[in-house]
Formats: C-alpha cells, structure tokens, sequence
C-alpha cells in the first residue's frame, strides 16, 4: 500500500523514462553479478540468494527485465525494483537514485561471493550527491535549499501551474518557483553522521525541516521570499493536492514571517496589493508587474507597510477575495494605509471569486479593465504640525474629495465620501474641490487608453495656472503640480490628491468614450408616447409591407426589393452573426442615395460611417465601438487597404492585434493588444464591375435600377421636391424616419430558433452556397426578430441557466423566399448584374431588328452605337460590359477591321427572356404539409 501510495506521487511519464534510460546489464553487473550472453537474454548467479551454484537470473534488456527461475526465490522486476531490493532503500530512494545517473546510480558495489556460509557482503546503499553545502551559513543554506526546489518542478507541479494559468517560462525563473518533492531527504547525509546530524539541525532552525525530522514543505509549489536587501527569508509552500485539507494548504516555513515579494514592484508610484502570492502571479502574468502582496488577509506585515511608505507610493489598488475576510482586510488594510495619504481604490471582483479564478474564467484583459476601474475608497491627509493660518493651509481640510458615489475608508468603517463629479460643459470638461476648479480640454483628441493628453487649467480664488500635459507622464504631472503651487499659493500634497482623482475620473470618461459608451449625445432618451408610437408600429400586422410603404411615404421611389434587403441586413447587427450588403451601380445611378435612405431609418447612435479607411485603422477603434451598429462604407474602393480586416470582421465577428506601443509609466517599448468586438452589419457602395470574390461571397450584392422608367420616377421626384406639397412632405418624412428610427432602439438581441430548420433547401451546385444557405437562413432570423413585439419568447433551462429565444413562423420563411430568389440568385450568375442587364438589353434589341427586317438571329448584327442608343449607357460603360460578354462568348466580334464598322452577333437564344433565379427554396405550402401547419 505504501510503496503504490509513493508510486502515485511519481509521474508516470518520470518512471517511463528512468526505465527506458536504465542500462540494466550495467546496473547488474555494477553491483557484482557477472552476466553472459545467451541468445536475446543474459544470464548469471542471482544475488538474492547467492548460495545457488545456477545461473539462475536471467535478464531480457529489450523489455527492461529480470527474472530469477530459483523456485525459492523467483523474484522478477525491472530497474527500479532491482535497486529497491539490492540496495535495500524505498522505491522513491531507488527512483532517485536511478533518475540521478551516473556514479551514484552505477557505483561499484564491494560484493563477492564466498566467506562463510557463502552470503554476499553488501556495502553501504550507494551516495546521491548532496546539492546543500554543510559548512553554508544560514541565509546562503536557505537559498541552496530554494535552487533544489526551483530544479525539481516535476510534471505533476507544471500541470497544477497550468490549471491556475501561470505557465509562463519567464514568470517561474523571474520567482524561482519550484516544488518539493520529498526527496530533499535522500541526497543529504544520514542523521547518524555528525555533518548529517549538524545538517539537519541547521534545516530544523530555518524552518525547512520539522522537529519530527520531515521536509515542512512537502508536496508543495513553492515560491522563494527575499527581503529589500536581496537576502532570501521565507519560502511560500502551496500545496498542489487537491484533497489536502483547506486550512492546510498555504505554509510558510516555520519561521516568522518576513520579506516582501516582488519588491521590484514598489519602484513605481501606483502598485497593486492581493492577499496572496499566487493572486500577485496571476497579475503578473498578464502584464501587471508592479503588484506585490500580503501572507493573507491578516498579514499586512509592518514591514511591508512601511516599505511601501518609504517607498513614497502614491496610489495602491488592493486585490483581495471577494468574501467576508477579503472585504474585512480590504477596510482594514485600506485604513491603515490611507492614514498616511495613500490613495486606495479597491479591485471589485465577482463575489466569492478570486482575481486568479476570475482571470482564468474570463481573460487578462478583463482582469486588467477591473483593475482600471478599481474603486476609489478614500484617502486621509497625513497628520501636520501645526501652523500658523494662512491662504494654503485654510485649504488643506478641503481635500478629501472623492469620486461620484464612492465611499471612505476610515479606522475599519465606512463614511459617504463628498460627491466630486467630472461634468461635461460643452467642448470641456469640470471638476471641483472645494474652491479649486479645474478645467479639462482636448479629451476628445485621445483615441488611445495610453495616452491622457490634456490642456488642463486650474482657478482658486482668483488665481490660476494652466499647462498641457499627458497625465500618464510622472515628469509632466510633477511639473504642472510645482507650477500651479507657484502661481495658486496652494500646498504641492493638496494639489497632488486632486490630480489624482482628476486622473481616475478622465481615465473613467475617456474609457467610455472609447468603447462607445462616453458620450452623453449617444444617449436617447424615448417619451412614454414615443415608445408608445413606436410599438404601435412593431406590433402593428404586415410590418415588412408597412415599413416599404414607409420608404414610399419617405420620398424613395421604386427598388422595393433592395431597400427591404438593405434593411434587413442593417437590422441584422442585432444578431450574433449579421448580414452584410454591397450596394452596386455605375456612377451617379443613386447608389448612395439608397444606402442614405436605408440608413435614414436606422438610429444615427447605432452607425459608423466612413468614405475611406486605411489598412489598421478598424483594429485601433474602441473595443465596444461597433458592437451591435452598422459600418456604412460611402465608397469600396476608399476601404480596400481594410479590406481584409473587413472580411475578418465579418467573418468571426471580431478584430484583434498586437503592436507595439510605449508603456506610460516606463516609457519603454512593448507589445499591446487591441480588441474590437463585434457583431456588426456591414453597408458598402461600389462602382467597380469586378468586385472582390472574397468579399462578394459575404455580402448580399445589390444592383440599383438603372432603366429609364427608374430615371423617370426620380425626375419626376426631383420636380416635386420644390414644390410647395413636397417641402411640406419633406417635414412628414422626418417624422416618419423618427418613427422608424425609435422602433428600432426598442429591439433587442435575441438568439432566433427555426423549429422549421430541418425542413428547409436550398441549392448546392456550388461551394459557395454554403455562403448563401447562411445569408438565407439569416435573412430569416431578421425577420422573426423585427417581429420580437409580436410573439412570446422561448424559455429553457441548460445546467441552471436560462436560455431565452424567439421563435420563426412559417410567415417569416414566406417572407424571406419573396426576397432571396432576387437578392441571392445573381450569386449564381456567372455574370456581373450589370452585364446581365446589358445582355436582356441586346437581346431585346436583337429581336426587334428580326421582326424589323425579318432576318436569321446570325443576321441581325448590331453596333456599340445602336447598344448606346437603347439603354442611354456611355460608350466606356458600353465597351466595358461588351468585352466581358465577348470574352464569355455570349457575343461575338463580326466586323471590325480597320476601315469598317465594328458589329456584333448574339451568340445565345435572343428569345430567352430574363432569367428567373431559382436558388432551389422549399414551397411554403408544400412547408405546410410537412409541418401539419394550416
């Protein structure tokens, strides 16, 4: 039982290899048995019972055994168990003296046979070299004994690593994290040798060994502690058994507490504090050095504290559990600290977790946004001499200020703090203190959470200093606070404080503003009435008509089909994965004007418009800038160099990089990510023929209607835009788009569920309808979303958590066939839209010269200029589209040789009439049946 209990301590990949790195033969013969060859196996007298005259043992080194035939023996193994009974030691003893190699694993043994009663004399068990030096004095003993630990971080330790997410190479060397292993204990001298026994007694004082003669730190990770002079102090042990007992398993050796972890980190002027080392790993592992911590929530040592004093840090966010204790210490510690004019903010972490489990269930980055939302909770002026009253020290009692809705933390209880809010006065922002004004401009010109570049202008009682600084910048704010002291009168310490909360509060607002959350316009506010109208509208019957007769009633004529396309691809961004459109046309056919008049209807707050983008330009936005909006590109060609950013964009419905970038505190170079989220429905305009396949395969392609009686209707609209009942209509349109536009804000993301799904088709000639089949199945989802207010949601419980969805009618999929033969069909067409148009056109012509002239169709030719005649298309738009049916051989050249008129044949069936797409949709009826559904 003992030996399976030592076994499973081993890791089975350790055992593997010191078996199959184990020269049997050797190790055998190392100690005394002569072996001879026979066949694959080696034979010899076996040591076990050397009264046998038979060479009895015979060892197979392919397998890496040995077997002893002797019936009153028959002892059989391998390596592990060959040292184990030879040499008379415990299994894990005979594993590190095999994984030790060399001398101590092969030592020549003083065995010979013979003497009386022909036993075997057995010299001592053989020596492990000792990694501790006996004549060492404590503290360098101590360091030799953390060097052995940080050497045996076996697997089993590098898996616990794992699992807590502190696998990093540079983080165990930066800590000399190690593990103990329990085999200290085998390399050092027995305690029945004077320079064992004086050994062990030096172990037994510093805490290493336990009076009862066992390693203290058994089984446990451990992380070395040194005080500020270097000099290594305490061992941090972390027992890695999950069944060790909880109240068992952080140690320290028994020694006091001493020594600082990390005190690199109290080179800086903010740090981070948690209530254990492995929380402090954990921040420094993703990116947050400048963090150290407490021995528990009870331990903030004197040491640490007046370290941190001395150090002059100005600011500590303290990281405790979110429990009852790490509340409790957080006061506590908070108190303590703020009594010397430390700024405090507190980390706030979901209840019952710790900032390791929260980092491992949601991310660095999310650890990183609490750490830079931590909240502030008080600071207390230091105590002062007294003296004499004058201007500046009437002003001291006047700063304890706080951010809006903060509390204090004073002696372990908590007092509401005075309310200091950051308000928005036009183009710049106000703070006050008191009598103290400050005056913030040139936010808005940040578009980085690394940079806090500001004019900052500060007024008390008539006098005033005013600078631009980067509050990230220690020199620049140590500047302007020596500077506003001169021209103010007011004390530095007080003028400090109040830029530190300045600081808190602008990193707060220009957070917001990055991640699209900042700016109080974005923020629309519905009257009960107009909620009131805008459900009316919702849940009002056929809506996708209602919203077409909208565009009609909004002065849009025609393209009914593209505009409740668009629309429902901007609709879309609700979804997890939206739609994207490309709207298609040659120049000045109106195809901005239709991608203007979808979006009229959609809220300006839930839009990003661009005319031109540059390659990274989409990775730098802020991380929540576009989730859930619509990216409306006025021109394709103006964001091709983001092209692919866009294809990613919409493809995986997020955007990440890594650049590097200057650290604020240290001004050094590094390496940081950026993040945009999405999902977001994408809205390009395009004059270009031959549209990037890539990017076409994503989108719906929309073509503008370009026919004369199309050219007519806008004429026509365009007169009876200055008369005096179209000024008038124009007024009604902008409350219809109001209308529209608050309807929308009442929808919510839902996830869509097509109970209907398994039923429907969809064409599959091709790869790239597994695109299409997505964009269908969207389409449908859209639907059924716009109709969220008309239908009860769908409710279910997974693991304890409850799903909500919105269910698909059979009256959405109708809706959606009526719009996808036409909107995904031209996706099969080999043809470009326009060039498809121009071809009907040629056809049309073609058979209206063969009535004319009652000619063959081989006959009746015709020329670029009668084409330009038909369709009122210029002669390069002409030329274009003609070589493109003539390189596809739908055309073909006839004349044209120099000196004569250019004509061309019709290659295909004039009398095909234009092509009715079939993408090979389920009919609703035949749907019905299926379903029972009347």
């Amino acid at each position: 039982k003992k030996q399976k209990k030592t076994m499973s301590k081993i890791p089975e990949s350790e055992l593997t290899r010191i078996k199959s790195e184990t020269d049997l033969i050797a190790l055998i013969q190392s100690r005394g048995t002569v072996l001879k060859k026979q066949g694959i196996n080696w034979t010899g007298l076996c040591p076990f019972h050397p009264d046998e005259e038979t060479p009895n043992l015979i060892v197979t080194p392919s397998k890496g055994l040995f077997r002893c035939m002797a019936s009153q023996c028959g002892k059989t193994g391998n390596a592990i168990q060959f040292v184990q009974w030879f040499d008379g030691v415990s299994f894990r003893h005979a594993c590190e003296v095999l994984s030790s190699g060399g001398k101590a694993a092969f030592e020549q043994t003083n065995h010979r046979r013979g003497g009386t009663g022909g036993k075997t004399k057995i010299a001592t068990v053989p020596k492990l070299p000792c990694p501790l030096d006996t004549a060492a004095d404590e503290g360098k003993l101590l360091d030799q004994v953390a060097d052995y630990y940080h050497g045996k971080l076996d697997e089993a330790a590098l898996a616990y690593l794992v699992s807590r997410g502190l696998d990093d190479k540079e983080v165990v060397k930066r800590f000399k994290i190690g593990f103990s292993d329990r085999t200290l204990g085998l390399r050092i001298p027995l305690k029945n040798r004077k320079e064992g026994e004086e050994l062990r007694s030096k172990l037994k004082a510093l805490g290493v060994y336990r009076q009862n003669g066992r390693e203290h730190l058994r089984g446990c990770l451990t992380v070395p502690i040194y005080n500020a002079k270097g000099e290594l102090v305490q061992i941090y042990g972390r027992r890695i058994d999950p069944k060790a007992p909880k109240a068992n398993r952080h140690l320290y050796l028994a020694r006091p507490l001493a020594g600082i972890f990390n005190f690199e980190a109290l080179k800086s002027r903010e740090i981070i504090l948690t209530e254990s080392i492995l929380d402090a790993l954990t921040f420094y592992r993703h990116g947050m050095q400048s963090v150290t911590c407490t021995y528990g929530t009870a331990n903030l040592t004197d040491e640490l504290f007046q370290a941190i004093n001395a150090a002059k840090v100005e600011s500590v966010r303290l990281a405790f559990d979110a429990d009852e204790a790490g509340e409790k210490a957080t006061a506590q510690a908070a108190a303590k600290l703020a009594a010397f004019g430390i700024e405090c903010h507190q980390i706030k972490l979901p209840w019952g977790s710790d900032a390791n489990s929260y980092a491992l269930e949601q991310g660095g980055e999310a650890l990183k946004k609490a750490v830079r939302n931590a909240q502030w909770i008080g600071a207390k002026a230091p105590p002062q001499k007294p003296e004499p009253p004058s201007l500046s020290s009437t002003k001291v009692a006047s700063s304890l200020a706080a951010s809006s809705g903060s509390e204090t933390v004073a002696k372990g209880k908590k007092i509401e703090a005075p309310q200091v809010v950051l308000e928005r006065k036009g183009e710049h922002y106000e703070m006050a203190f008191g009598e103290r004004l400050y005056r913030v401009g040139g936010l808005e010109r940040n578009n980085s959470l690394e940079v806090l570049r500001i004019t900052l202008r500060i007024a008390s009682e008539g006098l005033m200093h005013v600078d631009s600084l980067d509050l990230y910048r220690d020199g620049e704010r140590r500047k302007f606070i020596d500077r506003a002291s001169e021209e103010t009168l007011l004390e530095k310490d007080l003028l400090k404080r109040d830029v530190g909360k300045l600081l808190l509060a602008l990193e707060q607002a220009q957070e917001a503003r990055l991640n699209g959350g900042g700016d109080d316009e974005d923020e629309v506010e519905l009257s009960p009435e107009e909620v009131r109208e805008a459900l009316e509208f919702l849940q009002a019957p056929k809506l996708l008509d209602r919203i077409a007769i909208a565009y009609d009633q909004a002065g849009i004529v025609g393209e009914q089909t593209n505009l409740l396309a668009a629309y429902l691809a901007c609709a879309s961004r609700k979804l997890a994965k939206p739609l994207a459109v490309i709207i298609q046309s040659t120049s000045a056919a109106g195809k901005s004007t239709l991608m203007e008049a979808v979006l009229s209807f959609f809220p300006p707050e839930e839009q990003v418009k661009y005319s031109a983008m540059t390659g990274q330009s989409l990775y730098y936005l802020g991380e929540t800038n576009l989730k859930h909006k619509i990216l409306a590109i006025v021109e394709e060609e103006g964001a091709e160099k983001a092209s692919y950013a866009l294809k990613l964009l919409q493809s995986e419905g997020e955007l990440t990089i890594a650049s590097t970038g200057k650290d604020p505190q240290s001004g050094r170079m590094e390496t940081q990510e950026y993040h945009v989220e999405g999902p977001v429905a994408i809205v390009f305009t395009t004059t270009s023929i031959d549209i990037d396949e890539e990017l076409m395969n994503r989108c719906l392609v929309l073509t503008v209607d370009e026919s004369r009686k199309q050219t007519e209707r806008i004429h026509e609209l365009q007169r009876e835009a200055r008369t005096i009942e179209g000024i008038l209509a124009n007024e009604k349109r902008k409350d219809i788009q109001r209308l529209l536009q608050n309807a929308q804000r009442l929808l919510q993301p839902f996830k869509i569920a097509n109970p209907f799904a398994r039923h429907l088709t969809f064409t599959s000639g091709r790869t790239r309808t597994r695109r299409d089949h997505e964009k269908y199945l969207t389409l449908i989802d859209t639907i059924a979303l716009l109709h969220q207010h008309q239908r009860e949601t769908i409710k279910h419980t997974v693991n304890g958590r409850e799903v909500e969805m919105l269910p698909v009618t059979i009256e959405d999929i109708e809706a959606a066939n009526q719009i996808a033969p036409e909107v995904l069909g031209r996706s099969l067409d080999e043809l470009p839209p326009q060039t498809r148009s121009l071809l009907d056109k040629i056809k049309t012509l073609v058979r209206e010269k063969m009535a004319e002239q009652k000619l063959e169709q081989c006959y009746s030719l015709f020329s670029r200029r009668e084409l330009r005649d038909t369709t009122g298309w210029s002669e390069t738009q002409t030329r274009l589209h003609l070589e493109r049916l003539e390189a596809m051989e739908y055309i073909n050249r006839r004349t044209g040789r120099q000196g004569s008129l250019c004509k061309y044949e019709l290659l295909t069936d004039a009398s095909e009439v234009a092509q009715v797409w079939q993408v090979g949709l389920l009919d609703i009826e035949t749907l019905r049946q299926k379903e029972g559904v009347k």
